[in-house]
């Protein structure tokens, strides 16, 4: 009889311990920013453009790449979107502005799952909805030994190198005159425009400061992989850094994946995406006077 109350006890306990897994609950706000001089470089080339074109574009790019986001997550799934918010006046006409943000997938809501390691995002890109599904990317976290103490938490960094490709338009860099020059030569006849004049690299460092106070697999954005919640993330460029933290809150999210858009795979996104960037470079060609003069077309 004793040994049967031991067994119901027992099996009270970890069913009790697992639905407060279940339930357990967190929301990280994050901040991202790109640093000022990072833009500056990004049309540094460009000879074509005006001082008074480039800071706006510089200042509609910050827009672009200081946002905050939200992130809602469990045990072993997140959400990650960025808070909603109006246009400052004058910032919602420019075309080519709009493209890169579509490109970016902006607006859409991502969904990682670190048990099943998979992740789902909705995007809109050129005005169609897409529902990206695939795998978690492994990241090779390497342990460097230093501590940091941030909001309150402390925190332990890692590094890891990840690669890029044609989508990634938040990390592209100009391409320098030099290189210019030669694919100039190559193809005389192909038309240019803005977008012909950034080059993406093909892989990154990034930092993270992750704190195993909060032990939960997950990060902001695509990050994830380290023993405690990923508080900030540097790429070298671009920091989003976890402004607050709130542990099992009153009002609990939906922590679901998104269901709306045209199924497809990241590799084939990115293909569909890289498409569309071709097309549109060579149906919108740069004005004679450059991005500065002309009416702002890309």
């Amino acid at each position: 009889m004793n040994s049967r109350k031991k067994i119901v006890m027992v099996l009270g306990l970890a069913l009790g311990l697992s639905v407060q897994a279940q339930e357990f609950q967190g929301i990280a706000v994050y901040q991202s920013k790109t640093s000022s001089a990072e833009m500056k470089e990004r049309f540094a080339n460009d000879k074509n453009m005006t001082p008074d074109r480039q800071k706006q574009i510089e200042e509609r790019m910050k827009s672009m790449f200081e946002k905050t986001f939200i992130l809602n997550f469990d045990k072993t799934a997140s959400i990650y979107k960025e808070e909603e918010k109006l246009d400052a006046p004058g910032q919602g006409g420019d075309g080519r502005m709009k493209m890169m943000s579509s490109m970016m997938g902006a607006g859409g809501t991502m969904y990682k799952n670190v048990k099943d390691k998979n992740y789902t995002v909705d995007k809109e890109f050129m005005g169609k909805d897409f529902l990206v599904k695939d795998s978690l990317v492994k990241l090779n976290w390497k342990m460097e030994g230093e501590s940091r103490v941030i909001g309150g938490y402390n925190c332990f960094k890692a590094t890891a190198v990840i690669a890029m490709n044609e989508t990634d338009l938040g990390n592209f860099r100009p391409r320098s005159d030099e290189e210019k020059r030669k694919e100039d030569a190559a193809e005389k006849e192909k038309k240019t425009s803005l977008l012909d004049q950034i080059k993406a690299p093909t892989e990154r460092v990034v930092t993270a400061w992750y704190s195993p106070e909060i032990p939960v697999n997950q990060g902001p954005d695509k990050y994830w992989g380290l023993p405690g919640l990923i508080l900030e993330i540097n790429d070298g460029k671009t920091v989003i850094l976890c402004s607050k933290v709130v542990l099992n809150p009153k009002e609990k999210a939906s922590i679901k994946a998104a269901t709306n858009g045209k199924l497809i795979n990241q590799k084939d996104y990115d293909a569909t995406v890289v498409k569309k960037i071709k097309e549109y470079r060579d149906n919108n060609p740069r004005p004679a006077g450059g991005p500065g003069g002309g009416g702002g077309r890309r």
